[in-house]
């Protein structure tokens, strides 16, 4: 489920910008499931989780839960029916066919098999190795570079903790979306002259860039 934190719920910009995101990418966030992260709001501050719900519903997006906050914004979300979400990052508790250590201590988690759909990945620190094919549905995560030296289809989310210089290489680019230290696209926006094609990912100068490569021995 994606996670949508809350700074400022008052705010109508926020809503508004919001909207305008779902706007660029409909098909990928119709009706998707969200959990508020409560965790940059003042301890203080109350909250209206039925009028944030239905905002969020005019969005067509479907809140059904909270995680972080204190007790009195708990307390709050299960009186309109939000559950409470345990916090963290996706689980750690994946199988390792393999972890090393590169340069600098940072490790290398790699998958020797195929990723199905609803099965997700996390590499705490370090990068995410796939040696076969991603499947649509799955979810590769890591806090440095992915490689998938195959096809990449569901989504691959790189420089998970904010590693702007994280890259993702993938040998057929076929993925619902995409992301670098939080930027990302979906597959509406690829240019279709790259897709089914060996892609590398970057950011430069604030932009995410898809641009076609050439893997050695090809």
């Amino acid at each position: 489920m994606m996670v949508l934190k809350l700074i400022d719920p008052t705010c109508e910009t926020f809503f508004s910008g919001l909207s305008e995101k779902v706007r660029l990418a409909p098909n990928f966030f119709r009706n998707a499931a969200v959990v508020l992260d409560l965790d940059s709001l003042p301890d203080a501050q109350d909250c209206d989780f039925g009028d944030i719900k239905a905002r969020l519903r005019d969005c067509n997006l479907m809140v059904v839960g909270v995680q972080g906050g204190h007790r009195l914004q708990h307390e709050a979300a299960l009186r309109v029916g939000l559950p409470l979400v345990p916090t963290g990052r996706p689980s750690r508790a994946e199988s390792r066919q393999a972890a090393g250590q590169t340069g600098a201590g940072r490790s290398t988690l790699v998958i020797g098999d195929m990723v199905r759909s609803g099965r997700q990945i996390y590499a705490p620190g370090g990068d995410l190795v796939v040696t076969a094919m991603v499947s649509a549905g799955a979810e590769l995560l890591a806090d440095g570079h992915i490689h998938v030296y195959g096809t990449l289809r569901g989504r691959a989310l790189a420089g998970l903790s904010g590693d702007a210089n994280a890259r993702i290489f993938c040998l057929s680019l076929e993925a619902e979306l995409v992301s670098i230290a939080g930027l990302y696209r979906v597959n509406e926006d690829f240019d279709p002259a790259i897709v089914r094609k060996p892609v590398q990912i970057y950011l430069k100068e604030g932009y995410l860039c898809l641009e076609p490569f050439s893997p050695v021995g090809r």
